[in-house]
């Protein structure tokens, strides 16, 4: 059984640091259940569930630390694992910026709601029948369908010597489809992620992708250079997911947007446009996410951006030490805020802009203006006078989310969305964007 019990975990997690020798001893045990559906050309191709447990050992004399991991949980390769990360952390060099493991806090940490059973409990007939949908909608709509499906529940657990002990669990579901017509000229995508399978709706998606995919076929070209988009969430998370680390350390060694010309971090100032603001909150019903850190950190609601302003940074034990302020742990999930703007208003109000659909490929140019360089994919379409006129060729742009988040026009409800890279699930909105730069053509579809 790989997904332990808080009782059980603890009690191996104790049980592994009796083996221990060295001045200071930390023990993760992580473990997850999962299983998926591949489909490729409106039929399946693999399926299968797997299921993990491992865990990983980190001993501490003076400043020297070793690292052992292992799957294997008789008493004898217990032992072993401790006694291998002892061996190499005598053999390492010292830790300039070594701290000492923290205690338990004075308040016992808060359970994450990211745990739904009937995530855990799905079968692999349910993801057939969520499949089967799918491919119900590609195949009356004489296109062809590659997706996958994946429902995983896992858990976390930590204990160190000094006594400090945390474990979560947590379930995800993840399913992405991308419908084609037999020629080859037009393609649609849709992505979907909940913590709660009640929530997924493959045959919508699905819809949503064969639309994109009809639409599509017979793009025209048009000239390159700045427009007003409409950033479906599914494209504007992919592009956002490069600013959200929030580090104050990388922006006061100026290897960041957050590094202040000069030295220094731009924390306090107004970078954006007065209708962004950016938070974590493990708390969330739509976003659950982690509420403890290693360092005996509670994470609670953290507004990172707030109507524009950088209102937080994250700061690691040693980096906060360094600067004289208190730690404060990176963010455990994104939300962004949201308007009114619903995705037909900001169509109709376009008078000559591009609708994308999604985003592709992207890598980044300036890590310190967050240049991103990347193409459209899967539908992009011409909007003139209010209305969608016809599909057009993808195009590479050059664009930095923080021009960007500084040339919003409108902003629709936050949607739950998947970064087609990370896999990561964020809350963001469909944006209205001013001045995107697109930079050339792509005859890719």
């Amino acid at each position: 059984m790989a997904i332990l019990t808080r009782e059980d975990a603890k009690a191996l997690l104790e049980k592994v640091l009796k083996y221990s020798k060295a001045d200071e001893c930390e023990v993760g045990l992580n473990g997850s259940e999962s299983g998926n559906i591949r489909y490729a050309r409106n039929a399946v191709s693999t399926a299968g569930d797997i299921s993990t447990l491992g865990l990983s050992v980190t001993s501490y004399f003076g400043k020297r630390s070793g690292t052992a991991t292992i799957n294997e949980f008789d008493d004898a390769s217990l032992e072993k694992v401790v006694k291998r990360s002892e061996e190499l952390a005598q053999l390492s060099p010292e830790n300039p910026e070594y701290l000492p493991l923290m205690g338990p806090p004075a308040t016992p940490f808060k359970e994450s709601p990211g745990f739904i059973p009937a995530t855990a409990a799905m079968t692999s007939d349910q993801r057939a029948d969520f499949v089967g949908k799918s491919l119900g909608v590609t195949k009356a709509a004489k296109l062809e369908a590659a997706g996958y499906i994946e429902n995983t529940a896992g858990f976390g657990s930590y204990l160190n010597s000094k006594g400090l002990f945390g474990y979560t669990k947590s379930t995800d579901v993840i399913f992405s489809v991308t419908a084609r017509n037999a020629e080859g000229t037009g393609s649609g995508y849709a992505a979907r992620g909940f913590n709660d399978v009640r929530k997924l709706d493959t045959l919508s998606a699905t819809k949503i992708a064969a639309t994109k995919a009809n639409g599509s076929v017979d793009a025209r070209a048009i000239e390159p250079g700045k427009y007003t988009v409409i950033l479906e969430p599914v494209a504007g998370v992919y592009m956002l997911e490069n600013m959200f680390r929030f580090d104050a350390r990388s922006a006061d060694e100026g290897r960041s947007f957050l590094s202040k010309p000069g030295g220094g971090n731009r924390l306090g100032e107004k970078l954006m446009d007065e209708k962004v603001t950016i938070y974590s909150d493990p708390f969330n019903a739509d976003l659950p996410g982690n509420t403890w850190t290693r360092d005996a950190q509670h994470l609670e609601k953290t507004n990172w951006i707030e109507k524009g302003v950088i209102k937080n940074l994250s700061y690691s034990r040693f980096w906060a030490q360094k600067k004289g302020v208190e730690p404060v742990a990176g963010p455990p999930n994104i939300i962004m805020e949201g308007g009114n703007t619903s995705l037909e208003e900001m169509i109709r109000t376009t008078e000559r802009g591009i609708l994308v659909s999604r985003l592709w490929y992207i890598r980044m140019v300036d890590p310190q203006t967050l240049l991103l360089t990347g193409l459209t994919r899967d539908g992009t379409f011409y909007i003139e006078n209010g209305q969608i006129k016809f599909p057009i060729k993808n195009m590479r742009f050059n664009e930095s989310p923080v021009i960007m988040l500084n040339n919003i026009e409108a902003l629709g409800k936050p949607e739950r969305s998947i970064s087609v890279e990370s896999y990561r699930s964020y809350l963001v909105p469909p944006m209205k964007i001013r001045d995107f730069t697109f930079t050339s053509l792509s005859d890719a579809v």
